[in-house]
Formats: C-alpha cells, structure tokens, sequence
C-alpha cells in the first residue's frame, strides 16, 4: 500500500488489529506494509496499545524475539460489562417475555447484532487466556452467541444439530437425557466438522439443568475433543446444584425469580460478575 502520514497510518494500522484478534503480527510485516522504520512502527503500536487498555477495547500484548510481534486481544472491562449487563437484565424482566415452563423468549435480543457483539465480547473476556481451537453450539439460538464470541476469539464455530441432515454427510449421534424435562433426545455432529482431539469452547444461550450441554460434552467425547469451557448467556436459578448437571461453567445472566401468578421475573447479572 502506498506510504501514509502517521495519523492516517494510526487509523488504518488500530483497524488492522482490530480485524485480526488473537493473532500474531511481526513488526516486519507492519514495516513492510507501511513503508515505515521499525522505530515508528514501536511507537505507533504503543500509542494504541495506551488507548485499547484505557478505553477498555483490549490488551495489545507483545511477544519479544524474532519470531515476536504485537498480538491485539479483546477484552472489556468488568465494570463496563457489569453496567451494560445490568441493562440487558432489565430487557429479559419484561413480564410479556414469560413463557410456559419458566423459559424467557429471548430471540429477539439474540437477533440484535450491537448487544450480540457486547455478549460476544464478554464471552471473549472470560475465555481469552484458555486453549481454545473451535467454538461449539446447538441450533438454533445459540448460534447467534457462538458467531459473536468468535468474532473475537478469531474461531471457527461449530453447530450440533437436532436431527441429522443429508448433506453434513456421515456424523455422530447421541441421545441424551433433558436436565429440564427429563426426555430423551438426539443431537448429531457430522464427522467433517470438527477434529479428533480439539480444544472446545461450548456456548449455549440458556441453561436450566444442563442436559444440553451434558449432550454436547458426552458427544465431544466421541471425538476425543476436550472441553476447554462452557459458557451460558442465561441460566436458571430455580435449580438446586443436586439437580444440575454442570457445575463447572461462566454465565452472564441468572434468572433468578419467575412468578407465573403475577409475572414477576427477577434477572441478575451471572457468575462472570
């Protein structure tokens, strides 16, 4: 590209890195890609690595040798999230989002791409120093969750399905116990989706007992995948932990009271607070 003053070079060099978290960048490939010393390139990234940690967009870390570079990591700030978080309770508290069972109806924040992105980065926060290769979730609303948290983690993501389809070709299927209902039911994963021995972040957008995602687990072990970590935009309250089948997981919001007669529903900010 050609040569650029260093304000328009700051602007287009912050873009770069944020389109590319959670990845590698030599000072080399900057050089070259902006005609520019080295020295300027250092002082470029240290002016944005001051604004990424004091605006709470992230950390830009750097890693020293030659084989080194600056590797732009999304974060935000707790305090920030908690406040942001505290708003979307009071979305989900609005007593026509009652349904049957207890269960909010939650589609459509979950189609609202500038709150997908925030919940994306707060998963993003919370899993941003593990292992991961690949973000997993079951159709349909947790989709929207796993392509959010991706974006971030620069993941690809992984979709179990319900019933098997034709064109994923030869998968793998299971059948496993609701935590809710107490029904059994299938999921499936075709073979081609994910590698034997993954690393595997697990996102869902609701959980009650966690037969789902017992589900997803039991069927990452038919892949010899290892779960990396399980995160839940909403989960019950209303579930003693001798009933619930998952202990180990990072929520952002716990549905914590649900009153049918008056409809009164209580959401509080979850365990990642």
């Amino acid at each position: 590209m050609k040569k650029l003053k260093r304000s328009a070079r700051l602007v287009e060099m912050t873009q770069y890195l944020l389109a590319r978290p959670h990845t590698l960048i030599s000072l080399t490939a900057f050089a070259e890609r902006y005609q520019s010393a080295k020295s300027s390139i250092s002082e470029d990234l240290a002016i944005i690595k001051e604004v990424f940690e004091d605006e709470g967009i992230g950390e830009l870390n750097t890693l020293a040798g030659a084989a080194g570079g600056v590797r732009f990591v999304p974060k935000c700030r707790k305090d920030q999230a908690l406040e942001k978080m505290r708003l979307i309770c009071r979305e989900l508290e609005q007593p026509e989002r009652l349904l049957p069972g207890g269960y909010l109806y939650m589609t459509d924040l979950l189609g609202q791409p500038a709150m997908m992105q925030e919940v994306g980065r707060m998963f993003a926060t919370a899993f941003a120093d593990r292992h991961i290769d690949v973000i997993m979730t079951v159709e349909t609303k947790g989709i929207p969750l796993a392509h959010a948290t991706a974006q971030y983690l620069n993941l690809p993501v992984v979709i179990v399905r319900r019933d098997h389809k034709v064109t994923e070709g030869s998968a793998v299927s299971i059948n496993y116990v609701s935590g809710s209902t107490k029904r059994i039911q299938t999921m499936s994963l075709a073979r081609r989706a994910l590698k034997e021995e993954s690393r595997v972040l697990i996102i869902d957008d609701f959980m009650k007992a966690g037969g789902t995602i017992q589900g997803m687990v039991d069927l990452l072990f038919e892949f010899r995948a290892v779960v990396a970590g399980v995160g839940v935009f909403v989960e019950s309250g209303e579930i003693d932990n001798e009933e619930r089948l998952l202990h180990d997981y990072v929520s952002l919001a716990r549905l914590t009271e649900v009153d049918l007669k008056t409809r009164q529903i209580i959401v509080q900010p979850g365990n990642f607070f």
